[in-house]
């Protein structure tokens, strides 16, 4: 998926542990088929093409349950997180890589095609229709943390429980080592001077942040963080920590509560009350900082 993967478990033997290791590695090999918006082939592709056809296509059980999943938190965080945002995804690449910011036409041409309500799906039958041509799909916003969840129900059928993935910082925690209360995880940054130690068992959690990926044009810093509704990165600086029972919920939630800011994200939590949140945000030259009571 673009990124590093650690896995670490407790196995009762080496040949226990190297299976589940293929195992895991395969499941995670298939996802990627499944959910890239970077390869050509891949299903989630496929089914973009067919934007603006009229047609419902149907498509696998982890292309339809990760696009279920998608849909219910754009329309429970009124579009601050949307699985349609590909066209815009691919604007804010090439501008972060190239240092180049988006045209405003380009800008007005993507925008236009995106919206979780032009998604369509069908849990009956496991169709899936995209209403306007030019749609593309992205899940890299919850791809991770749902891959994470997929892996740890794996090592759950081969018998193991006490696991830990990290999957390019969605991390996803199963139950404790040995002789421990949880997993020991550091969290935040030096460079806020904020951090934290937690111990994490049957729990995910990720962090969203953009202090090494941003793009400085004329003065302002706009973060690879997008927000959906503008169509443009954050205009300030705003990193989001979120735990929550499943990978794909914190992983989401974490671009959703970013693009909240500290203001909106205290009424909107009530939205996800599984969630526990711990914001950063830098305003006017001030580093403003709030956490759910949970935390």
């Amino acid at each position: 998926m673009g990124t590093q993967f650690t896995l670490t478990m407790y196995a009762p033997d080496s040949l226990t542990a190297s299976r589940a290791n293929a195992a895991v590695s395969a499941r995670m090999d298939t996802l990627n088929q499944v959910m890239s918006d970077y390869l050509d082939g891949s299903e989630i592709n496929r089914l973009s093409a067919t934007s603006g056809s009229g047609k419902w296509v149907p498509v696998s059980r982890d292309l339809f349950n990760v696009l279920a999943k998608a849909h219910t938190i754009a329309r429970l965080s009124g579009g601050r997180f949307d699985p349609t945002v590909g066209p815009l995804s691919l604007l804010w690449r090439r501008a972060v890589r190239r240092g180049e910011f988006p045209a405003r036409q380009q800008r007005r041409q993507a925008h236009r095609v995106v919206g979780y309500r032009l998604l369509e799906l069908d849990s009956v039958t496991r169709l899936v229709r995209l209403r306007r041509a030019g749609m593309r799909l992205d899940v890299g916003g919850i791809g991770q943390g749902f891959a994470n969840d997929e892996a740890m129900q794996v090592l759950h059928q081969l018998g193991i429980r006490s696991a830990l993935l990290d999957l390019g910082g969605d991390i996803l925690a199963g139950d404790a080592p040995p002789d421990q209360s949880g997993w020991r995880l550091g969290i935040g940054s030096p460079e806020t001077g904020d951090t934290a130690t937690l111990l994490l068992h049957n729990q995910a959690i990720t962090t969203s942040g953009d202090l090494y990926r941003h793009l400085d044009y004329r003065g302002r810093r706009y973060s690879h963080i997008m927000n959906p509704r503008s169509g443009l990165g954050l205009r300030h600086f705003v990193s989001a920590t979120v735990s929550a029972p499943e990978g794909w919920q914190a992983d989401a939630l974490t671009k959703v509560f970013s693009v909240a800011g500290l203001r909106k994200s205290r009424r909107l939590i009530r939205r996800f009350p599984y969630a526990n949140v711990r914001l950063l945000e830098r305003k006017s030259g001030r580093l403003h900082r709030w956490q759910s009571t949970a935390f």
